[in-house]
C-alpha cells in the first residue's frame, strides 16, 4: 500500500469522513454491532486503524487496543488521542507473537489487500479460540453511489465497483472488492462466519454531502431494521463481517 498518499489524506481525513454526517452514521451502525463483542479487560488488534476514532472508541470500555497502520502520518494522528499504535502493514502480523481475543478492521483497508487467504494462516494464529473477526469492507455494487452517478451521466464512475477491482488514481493503489462469498472462502475453515450486515445502505457515502440530520437519523434507522437483509445488505456502501475462531 503507498503509505504517502495515506499521510497527505490524513489530514482530511476525519473532516471529510469520520466526523461527515454519513460518516458518522456509518460508524455508529459498525459500533452498535463490534462494542457488545468484546469485554472489559479484552485484548484487539486494530488493522489499518486510520487516526484511531476505532480503537478509541473500544478503549472507552475498557478493552485494551492494539493499533496497526501503514501511513505514518495517520499512525501520528491515533497516538494523539492517545491509541497505542504503530506503522506497519497489514501483511506483517505474521511476525507477531501475541493472541487476541478479537482482530477489526474498519472502512477498507482489507480491500487493499489482493488476496485475503495470505492472512487467513497469520489471523488464525493470533486470535484465540473463540474470538472475534470484525472486518467492514467496502461492498462490490453500493445503490446510493451507483444511483448517483448514474443520475449525473458520470457511467464509470457509477459502475467501478462492478468488476470487483478498480484503481484509486488519488491515491495510487488498487483497490479490491471482494464478495462476500470470496470472503468467506477466504477465511475457511479457521474462521466461521456469524453475522453479516450492510452498512450505509440507505445512509450514502460521505461525498454525498447536503442530507438533513433529520433525512440522516431516518435513513440510519431504516438501515438498523432492514440492512442485514440478505439481499439489501449485498447493496450497501460497505458490508460488515462478523467471524469466530474456532
Amino acid at each position: 500500500m503507498a503509505s504517502g498518499s495515506f499521510d497527505l489524506l490524513a489530514a482530511e481525513y476525519d473532516r471529510n469522513w469520520t466526523n461527515s454526517g454519513p460518516g458518522r452514521s456509518q460508524r455508529n451502525a459498525v459500533w452498535r454491532e463490534m462494542i457488545p463483542l468484546f469485554r472489559p479487560g479484552d485484548t484487539v488488534l486494530d488493522l489499518g486503524c486510520g487516526t484511531g476514532e476505532d480503537a478509541e472508541c473500544l478503549g472507552l470500555f475498557d478493552i485494551s487496543v492494539r493499533a496497526l497502520d501503514a501511513s505514518p502520518e495517520m499512525v501520528r494522528m491515533a497516538r494523539a488521542r492517545g491509541v497505542n499504535a504503530e506503522v506497519g502493514k497489514i501483511e506483517e502480523i505474521r511476525t507477531f507473537d501475541i493472541t487476541f481475543d478479537g482482530v477489526i478492521s474498519n472502512f477498507g483497508p482489507l480491500n487493499c489487500v489482493e488476496d485475503i487467504r495470505t492472512l487467513r494462516t497469520s489471523l488464525a494464529q493470533i486470535v484465540r479460540p473463540g474470538g472475534f473477526l470484525v472486518l467492514c469492507l467496502m461492498s462490490r455494487f453500493c445503490l446510493m453511489e451507483s444511483l448517483h452517478y448514474f443520475c449525473r451521466r458520470q457511467w464509470r464512475k457509477a459502475v467501478r465497483r462492478w468488476m470487483g477491482l478498480t484503481y484509486a488514481e488519488t491515491l495510487g493503489v488498487n483497490v479490491f472488492y471482494p464478495s462476500g462469498q470470496a470472503l468467506k472462502r477466504a477465511l475457511s475453515p479457521e474462521f466461521r462466519l456469524v453475522r453479516r450486515i450492510g452498512i450505509g445502505l440507505t445512509v450514502p457515502p460521505s461525498y454525498m454531502t447536503g442530507l438533513s440530520p433529520a433525512s440522516l437519523e431516518m435513513r440510519d434507522r431504516f438501515d438498523e431494521c432492514f440492512a442485514h437483509w440478505p439481499v439489501l445488505r449485498s447493496m450497501a456502501d460497505h458490508q460488515l463481517f462478523v467471524f469466530v475462531r474456532k
